[in-house]
């Protein structure tokens, strides 16, 4: 009797330890990734862009794709996907389409889609003018490897924009180098403006996926898309960030660039 007891008492030693140790590591398992958790529910509800209305005063107009109008001799090469403004647009009734959106900051990002490569003879251009048309920062673009959705920056070095005051910005490609034929273009107009003292303080403490979902409820959509974009670029294999891209590009009806590449920025 006494010397099967030791046998029984060692097992139930272990047993009980080897339950204590599961149950303590139970809670650890199970706990999700708290920044995963958020950060899917932050993007459950960001919803779409809640873009703005036009401002009051004269429409700003613009071109959201380019390639060639109706009578126009088209220099650059029919593509799948034309060059394309990742920025919101309207069309009205009478056809006439208005390409805006709004910045917080002095120093804001654009993003186009790019259908070309560097192996192209072709010339692209970045110009930003004032409401008087006059000249705030020009620059030159070189063409990626690869056609993708490229981002230029207006850098901190150059005039910052002018809170609540319209911009005018044109990216354009000239495939013609005697320029015999109009070049590829897309424009628009940005215009800073500040959010509430609460959503800026707001803002300022938010994680970034927080950020983004902050700007696109306020209207603000070159903060939305650039700070998806950055997010996206670090985690690149990320299906929920992927889904909110087409989700974001989707809300202003350009799903066709949404499954394309986002290029790393050139100087």
């Amino acid at each position: 009797m006494n010397s099967n007891s030791q046998p029984i008492k060692l097992f139930l030693i272990v047993a009980f330890s080897c339950t204590s140790l599961l149950a303590n590591l139970t809670p650890v398992l199970a706990k999700p990734t708290p920044n995963r958790s958020n950060a899917q529910t932050i993007l459950a509800q960001a919803k779409t862009f809640n873009q703005p209305p036009i401002p009051s005063g004269s429409p700003p107009g613009g071109r959201v794709r380019g390639g060639a109008k109706r009578g126009e001799l088209a220099a650059c090469p029919l593509t799948k996907i034309d060059l394309t403004a990742l920025v919101p647009f309207t069309q009205e009734a009478n056809s006439v389409i208005n390409v805006w959106g709004q910045t917080t900051i002095e120093h804001p990002s654009w993003f186009f889609y790019v259908p070309y490569t560097k192996d192209s003879p072709y010339t692209v251009e970045f110009v930003l003018q004032d409401g008087e048309a006059n000249e705030v920062y020009k620059k030159a673009i070189a063409l990626s490897d690869k056609p993708g959705v490229i981002r230029v920056s207006l850098p901190s070095n150059a005039s910052g924009l002018a809170v609540d005051k319209q911009y005018r910005w044109f990216f354009t490609i000239n495939c013609d180098k005697q320029k015999n034929s109009p070049p590829s273009f897309v424009e628009g107009v940005i215009k800073r403006v500040n959010l509430s003292q609460p959503i800026s303080k707001e803002i300022e403490t938010a994680e970034p996926i927080k950020r983004y979902a902050i700007y696109a409820q306020n209207g603000i959509w070159y903060e939305a898309l650039t700070t998806l974009a950055e997010l996206r670029q670090k985690n690149p294999q990320d299906a929920a960030l992927k889904a909110e891209w087409r989700n974001l590009l989707g809300s202003i009806r350009l799903d066709d660039v949404a499954g394309e590449p986002i290029l790393p920025e050139t100087p």
